[in-house]
């Protein structure tokens, strides 16, 4: 036998799970007592717009009251106030969306769907997450209308009875719990206040009872116009970087800016800024917030600002966003996706576009923002496809080439990983009319890679790695007299020994590295070997047969040739790397025996 019934949901025992479960955040209660006052603000001018309500010309506003005495905060507007039968209807059932019911009933008379914030039915329920008990004084638009206190503890009942407030609006009053004692504090009032409230739309004062009033000019602490409503024309220089400076409080100016301001398919405005990078070899992490309706949801959303972007400042404000019922995450919906794609490909075309028209000042910032581009192309090869044409690779001759225009010898191209470090090799390149690209950052070592795996044709090789055709000249190469004597004098079994004609007569000798076996050690130094320790990097001692003292080693004595072939080496080495303690001892008192044969 079949028979129907109806769920039901004590009040009770959902507000537990209201307070406990729904918001991510404690403090998040503000943002949704003030959220509620600005669409109760907007429908009230929505029904003005279309004649059904008269126009009193009083300034829109919201008005905090912290009142530590009392331990109450009030939350008061002048919106569309609410009848004893529209309290009973949207205060009492909980879940039910007046916000939601409005727009459905004039959704083709007003426009009201642009700022109305309220979907869910459940916002005003928050504030029982720092409160005993809540009150509610209002008093409708309507002319006829009586006005209407209802309070409640939170449990399964409420009292209603008539009302004390005299003009139109709501005052949602928090009789403030043990619990929630901490946003009695004026400071922190304000500091949440600034995180979640800054921007919104409509004028917010914050007052505290019994606090001494000088005459000062009565100042909002919002600003209800974001530079990211104006039209990107209307915006000067002076005024994004104002605006820059007044939400991140960053004194380094940004490098330049993206205004974002699309209507179709969907409603997206913000500004992304590109900031310039403090640190030269570490990716200082950047800060996305988030907006709907100019109400802060969070930071850095990865569902709608992909990874590599969130290295930029800035704020997006996209009421289309399918928010959760805690307005603190995303629906998994397929247009959050259109919106990723749609801020990459717009972040793409403003490079292409400085690039093509600005090339010297894109050649400027590149330093600062080639880490950014850099970990896009790998973390999102569309990213790459586009931006590939436009990316800059400084060289050794302090020139910005493109991919097309790298100095190549034969299908490799040779960079440099520290100009400190490697200083002897790129001494020798410049010598003899070579380039090498720089690639000095850490995000380089996997750039790399990614970079051989799309561009099958070309191959990287660090400076010191090997020895190209274009360093070498003819002469006595592969001496097999000299290198046994370099191998006996040094005694290390595992270094391999060489002997090049070089180009350059001044060096003695160079050390070459394996390019594979070094880049290994490399990635699994900056994991911090999680993956085991790397083994150590072969090595390769190139005598130049070029250079005079070379030349004389095998004239001198035993003894001499020992202590020069060594010393030749701990030069090559410092030409590398750091010294150990003990090579560094050993170089040292070797020295001095050297200086003491010069002086005979």
């Amino acid at each position: 036998m079949k028979r129907e019934g109806q769920i039901k949901v004590d009040s009770e025992n959902l507000f537990p799970i209201i307070k406990k479960w729904l918001y991510s955040d404690k403090d998040i209660f503000v943002r949704e007592m003030i959220a509620n006052a600005c669409d109760a603000v907007k429908k009230y001018q929505s029904l003005c717009l279309i004649g059904e309500a008269q126009d009193d010309g009083a300034k829109p506003r919201i008005d905090i009251v912290l009142d530590k005495d009392a331990k109450t905060l009030t939350f008061s507007d002048n919106g569309i106030g609410m009848t004893e039968e529209e309290v009973e209807k949207y205060i009492t059932q909980i879940a039910f969306s007046g916000a939601q019911e409005f727009l459905e009933k004039y959704k083709d008379k007003t426009d009201a769907d642009a700022g109305i914030i309220g979907h869910f039915g459940l916002g005003f329920y928050s504030a029982y997450m720092a409160a005993d008990t809540v009150e509610i004084q209002t008093l409708s638009y309507q002319s006829n209308a009586a006005p209407v206190r209802w309070e409640s503890d939170g449990s399964h009942t409420y009292e209603i009875s008539d009302g004390t407030r005299t003009q139109r609006g709501t005052d949602i009053i928090l009789h403030v719990s043990e619990d929630g004692k901490e946003f009695l504090d004026e400071y922190k009032l304000r500091s949440i206040l600034r995180k979640y409230c800054k921007f919104m739309p409509y004028e917010i004062f914050l007052s505290v009872a019994g606090a001494d009033k000088k005459d000062e000019e009565e100042k909002p602490i919002n600003n209800t116009t974001p530079l990211w409503l104006k039209a990107p024309k209307d915006c000067t220089t002076e005024e994004y970087e104002d605006f820059y400076r007044e939400t991140f409080t960053d004194m380094n100016l940004p490098l330049f800016w993206i205004h974002l301001n699309v209507d179709y398919p969907f409603r997206l405005k913000g500004i992304l800024y590109f900031p310039k990078q403090t640190d030269k070899l570490q990716v200082m992490p950047g800060e996305i917030k988030l907006f709907s309706n100019q109400v802060y949801i969070a930071d850095n959303i990865k569902e709608v600002v992909p990874e590599f972007l969130m290295l930029l400042k800035g704020v997006i404000d996209c009421p289309d966003l399918p928010l959760n019922v805690s307005r603190s995450f995303l629906q998994n919906d397929g247009e959050v996706a259109k919106i990723s794609k749609h801020i990459t490909k717009k972040v793409a075309d403003k490079l292409t576009s400085v690039f093509k028209n600005e090339r010297k000042e894109y050649e400027s910032y590149w330093d600062d923002i080639s880490p950014f581009i850099k970990f896009g192309c790998i973390k999102d090869e569309k990213f790459y496809e586009r931006v590939k044409d436009i990316m800059l690779y400084k060289t050794i001759h302090d020139e910005y080439k493109t991919f097309a225009e790298l100095p190549k010898q034969g299908d490799k191209v040779y960079y440099v990983s520290s100009m400190d470090v490697q200083a002897q090799y790129v001494k020798m390149f410049k010598d003899n009319g070579l380039d090498a690209v720089i690639l000095e950052h850490n995000i380089d070592t996997h750039f790399v890679s990614f970079l051989e795996y799309k561009e099958t044709d070309t191959k990287f090789v660090r400076i010191d790695s090997e020895i190209g055709e274009a360093l070498k000249s003819e002469g006595d190469d592969n001496n097999e007299e000299l290198i046994a004597l370099f191998k006996d004098a040094l005694g290390i079994e595992k270094l391999t020994v060489q002997a090049q004609s070089l180009k350059t007569t001044e060096t003695p000798a160079i050390i070459t590295i394996n390019e594979y076996e070094r880049r290994m050690n490399d990635i699994s130094q900056i994991y911090g070997n999680m993956f085991g320790t790397a083994g150590p990097v072969s090595e390769t001692l190139i005598v130049n047969t070029q250079n005079d003292i070379v030349k004389k080693l095998p004239a001198l004595d035993t003894e001499s040739q020992t202590l020069l072939c060594k010393h030749i080496y701990d030069l090559a080495l410092i030409s590398q790397r750091k010294l150990s303690a003990e090579e560094l001892d050993s170089f040292i008192a070797r020295s001095v025996q050297v200086m003491a044969i010069a002086a005979k």
